[in-house]
């Protein structure tokens, strides 16, 4: 059955279609009760128990957009162009849920899809007050004092990727413990 979802048919994109109507109406970051790829959630650590939490965010696509000024600068330093993120639209989605839910702590996250202006993501959230992740032996590292706030210091997947962690291989020598640390010295 997977498979089949990931592969992609008609019917389910105009399923997705349809969805992303319904979730553009809706607000920027909501709870839903189900992950909706349960494959790819279970692959990041998903678990249906108590203190596990999926929240879908909508973030607009593209670079930053910035107006232009209106005089006093030359042609070359108006800084309207070319001007993008140092993160991606996948962690800026995992930072806004973390906002929205100060007592919880990202696990990780995936993204669902685009449409015309908005990209969406589920982000998997945990509870590390939670009596039932704090017995569980593969998720109660969250619960440790050096994991609080992982989100914003990039040590989710997506944060590490935005910090070059993710590449092996020839040409990923100066990448850790991390690029800046590297350059430094």
């Amino acid at each position: 059955m997977y498979r089949y979802l990931r592969n992609g048919s008609a019917e389910l994109s105009k399923l997705m279609r349809s969805r992303m109507r319904e979730w553009r109406r809706g607000p920027a970051i909501v709870r839903v009760e189900h992950p909706t790829r349960l494959n790819r959630a279970r692959a990041l650590g998903y678990k249906a128990k108590q203190g596990v939490i999926v929240v879908r965010a909508r973030v607009r696509k593209g670079g930053r957009r910035k107006v232009r000024p209106r005089h006093g600068r030359r042609p070359k330093r108006m800084g309207i162009r070319k001007l993008v993120p140092k993160k991606s639209i996948q962690l800026i989605a995992e930072e806004r849920a973390a906002r929205k839910y100060p007592n919880l702590e990202v696990l990780n996250s995936y993204p669902l899809g685009p449409d015309g202006t908005h990209e969406y993501f589920e982000v998997i959230m945990l509870d590390p007050n939670h009596p039932a992740i704090l017995s569980d032996s593969q998720l109660r590292w969250v619960a440790e004092k050096a994991h609080r706030g992982r989100v914003y210091r990039g040590l989710t997947r997506a944060g590490r990727k935005a910090r070059g962690l993710l590449r092996k291989g020839k040409g990923a020598e100066k990448v850790r413990p991390s690029v800046r640390a590297r350059r430094r010295g």
